[in-house]
């Protein structure tokens, strides 16, 4: 009995251990579930908040993008607007620049290039780092240049980019030499060792001739100024390599030279002014500039001696004041500073300026002021058919062959890159069709078709040409005019020099 009641405990007591199993799979299952909830709702919850930071960053992306957009609307317009202002300004440049390769301008694109010696027209200062102007050139358009201070800056930072590329350079090719002095040292070292014998031949070798790969890092650590990765937006040109004074201390060049807004045009040649032959043929070019241009034309003579207004002895107060000092005229600087101003303040009107300089015979008197003329040189090739020229005038003038002769020489053996125009023609005629087609293109060069939204835009204000003064020296009066003469070494002996001289109309 005992054994049955045992047995029958243990069935009934099955049942209860079946339904504990199914309750704790039933509990598992609800918290399973309820854990699937939570994480589902942590899902919605953190989509959510992804959704409305994405919304709320893109709104404040659309509102950045409508200003950026609003921002580069206002500066076209600034652009469009500056296209009718008049020229405030004119530059030259010492350096160039690209503006494809560091257009960071206020309008993508709208960066103007420029080569060395370019001129620019200034419009406008739009902040500190760019202008708005042009590139004075038939067809350019306006555009954003870079200021002098952007273009220290660049400077700088291509000094900075070329030092740590040397720097790099210089410390790669050291660690190869020393690498070999190592190799060196560690094969006598272990010589040593064995015995007092001593390094080897190829050990020796090695460290009296480096590799050839040091030898070129080297090199290349010399000439990385001038290998780059890629095109650089400013290039300074090359300056002459000369000895480098003890004391004096080196003065950076300046991007910019301040110009006349109209280059003035100087005639030279065929040798010095105040003479018969140079005056008369020079005095036929400006009769026919003055009635060519009439409107669009200021001839003007100038009589002190602007050869003396160098931009070094302006610009320094000291060199100004020794000057007057070592002068005989104490106004002799002062006049040339006023006859400066004069010129700028008459190439302001964007008319043709032509000096009738009494001092100027040669370029190189004027390469070194601010004026940037255009250069005319009135060519006689032959040096037989200009002396025939200068003795058809009369003893006077045969009196003063030799200085004539001399200064043609002088000029004659000027590079062509020292004149804008060489005038060369047998005929005058040809010669003053020369000119004029040079000073038309320079017209359409410095006044740009501009297109107002209202309309056409308002042309320069015209100027009266200044009337021509006789030369002190035996100019010849208006009533004189005559042929240029383009002559060559091929002139047949013994033909008349009559052919070839001024005659009367």
């Amino acid at each position: 009995m005992c054994w049955l009641q045992g047995s029958a405990d243990s069935n009934y007591s099955q049942p209860s251990s079946d339904l504990s199993l199914d309750e704790e799979k039933e509990t598992l299952r609800r918290e399973k579930e309820r854990q699937a909830l939570n994480q589902l709702e942590k899902a919605r919850l953190e989509k959510a908040r992804v959704s409305w930071t994405l919304g709320a960053v893109g709104k404040v992306r659309r509102e950045e993008a409508s200003v950026l957009i609003y921002e580069g609307d206002m500066n076209l317009c600034q652009l469009e607007k500056a296209r009718t202002k008049p020229v405030a300004f004119a530059v030259r440049t010492n350096v160039s620049y690209d503006g494809s390769v560091d257009d960071d301008s206020p309008v993508h694109g709208s960066a103007i290039s420029f080569d060395v010696r370019d001129f620019l027209h200034i419009k406008e200062k739009y902040d500190n780092n760019w202008w708005i102007g042009r590139l004075v050139k038939e067809g350019s358009d306006v555009g954003f240049i870079p200021s002098p201070v952007k273009l220290e800056n660049l400077r700088m930072q291509q000094t900075q980019a070329r030092n740590s590329k040397l720097y790099a350079s210089k410390t790669s090719s050291s660690s190869n030499l020393g690498g070999v002095v190592n190799d060196v040292l560690s094969t006598s070292k272990g010589a040593n060792s064995r015995g007092s014998t001593p390094p080897t031949p190829e050990a020796l070798r090695r460290a009296d001739h480096p590799p050839k790969e040091s030898y070129r890092m080297c090199e290349d650590s010399d000439s990385v100024g001038n290998t780059r990765l890629g095109k650089a937006a400013l290039t300074t040109p090359h300056a002459k390599e000369k000895r480098k004074p003890f004391f004096k201390k080196q003065e950076a060049t300046a991007p910019y030279d301040v110009v006349p807004s109209m280059r003035p045009v100087v005639l030279v040649g065929p040798s010095l002014k105040g003479y018969e032959v140079t005056d008369m043929m020079q005095k036929a070019l400006f009769d026919f500039l003055k009635h060519r241009f009439e409107g669009r034309i200021i001839i003007t003579r100038v009589m002190a001696d602007i050869s003396l207004a160098k931009r070094s002895l302006l610009n320094n107060p000291s060199k100004r004041a020794i000057m007057e000092r070592s002068n005989s005229r104490s106004t002799c600087l002062a006049e040339v500073t006023t006859e400066i101003e004069r010129i700028f303040e008459l190439a302001r009107t964007l008319q043709l300026v032509v000096l009738d300089c009494d001092t100027i015979n040669h370029p190189s008197q004027l390469a070194k002021t601010s004026l940037a003329p255009t250069v005319v040189y009135l060519k006689i090739s032959s040096p037989k058919v200009l002396q025939r020229l200068i003795k058809s005038r009369g003893k006077s003038q045969t009196r003063h062959l030799n200085v004539q002769m001399v200064a043609a020489e002088k000029l004659a053996q000027c590079p062509p890159e020292m004149f804008d125009v060489i005038l060369d023609e047998n005929q005058l005629e040809d010669a003053c069709e020369h000119i004029a087609e040079y000073l038309e293109a320079y017209w359409r060069a410095t006044h740009p078709p501009a297109e107002p939204p209202g309309g056409a835009a308002n042309p320069p204000p015209q100027v009266v040409p200044r009337p021509m003064q006789p030369s002190p020296q035996g100019s010849p009066t208006a009533d004189h005019a005559g042929n240029i003469v383009r002559t060559s070494n091929s002139t047949p002996p013994g033909e008349d020099c009559n052919k070839y001289a001024f005659q009367d109309i």
